[in-house]
């Protein structure tokens, strides 16, 4: 009999296009070989064209869904995303502090692409109170990174203030993603017993029109390789692959902002063995 896969996690909220949210997530973890078990924490009406509206979900349905998956399968890895609301927030820290589960890769969501606010004040500022120092690593982009570090981020030197402002909110690690910034630079920054340790990553910036949903496709794809047992400057790097490679093979898709391949291995291996993903369908 084959192994089970590893068990991930996401915390996450509910994207009707599936370029990112819970849909997504459960998408990157199949393509890792991981099986994703999902909690929704908000409901959105959105396109790739951007967010109309959110309606976070109760935070007592969260709690039970959160303990339902618990007692019920070991989970090695866990990813968060949106959260909502500031109920929320308080209810997934309450989970983690009972639970202690591994590995939590903490997407802090704040506002949309487009704009929209995707959490409340409270929420925001309970996430950066309760939920960072819970964090194994939190991988905010530079705009999260400014608002959470009340600090300018545009370059590298701004990057790696804004991860030494995180480590002083208890963040052990911190990957602040550069893919919106005119360089892809992502910079990882982790504590040690000699101190604070940075890194940068660098690649060429790819011009695309599919990059809806890099953030949550990064993070879990972090937390995907956490899982498999690998180190988080591996995982860091590996992720940052998976997502390049999910944009350079997307599909142009929808009048907006179109999302990345999350399944693009799969096709490849399908075109590698003669057949047209397209003739599956009957």
């Amino acid at each position: 009999m084959a192994s089970a896969p590893p068990v991930v996690l996401t915390i996450a909220g509910f994207d009707p296009s599936s370029g990112a949210g819970v849909t997504a997530d459960v998408k990157t973890m199949a393509a890792h070989g991981c099986y994703g078990v999902a909690c929704i924490t908000a409901l959105t009406v959105q396109s790739t064209a951007g967010v109309r509206r959110v309606e976070a979900v109760r935070a007592e349905l969260v709690t039970e869904t959160l303990n339902e998956l618990a007692s019920d399968v070991e989970i090695a890895s866990v990813h968060v995303g949106m959260l909502g609301s500031g109920k929320v927030v308080r209810a997934v820290a309450e989970f983690f502090e009972q639970r202690k589960p591994p590995n939590i890769v903490l997407d802090p969501i704040l506002r949309s692409s487009s704009g929209a606010d995707l959490i409340d004040p409270a929420g925001t500022r309970l996430l950066a109170e309760k939920l960072i120092p819970l964090a194994t690593v939190v991988t905010p982009n530079v705009d999260e990174a400014a608002l959470l570090a009340g600090i300018p981020v545009g370059n590298p030197e701004q990057m790696r203030a804004a991860a030494r402002k995180l480590h002083e909110l208890g963040a052990g690690a911190v990957v602040v993603t550069g893919g919106h910034l005119d360089k892809a630079i992502d910079l990882l920054s982790f504590t040690t017993a000699r101190g604070v340790e940075q890194e940068l990553f660098k690649s060429a910036r790819l011009r695309s029109n599919s990059t809806h949903g890099t953030g949550c496709a990064f993070a879990t794809s972090v937390a995907c390789h956490l899982a498999l047992g690998r180190g988080l400057p591996e995982a860091v790097l590996l992720a940052k692959a998976y997502v390049a490679a999910a944009i350079s093979n997307a599909h142009p898709l929808g009048h907006g902002t179109g999302p990345v391949h999350h399944l693009y291995r799969m096709h490849q291996q399908r075109r590698a063995a003669g057949a047209d993903p397209a003739e599956q369908v009957q």
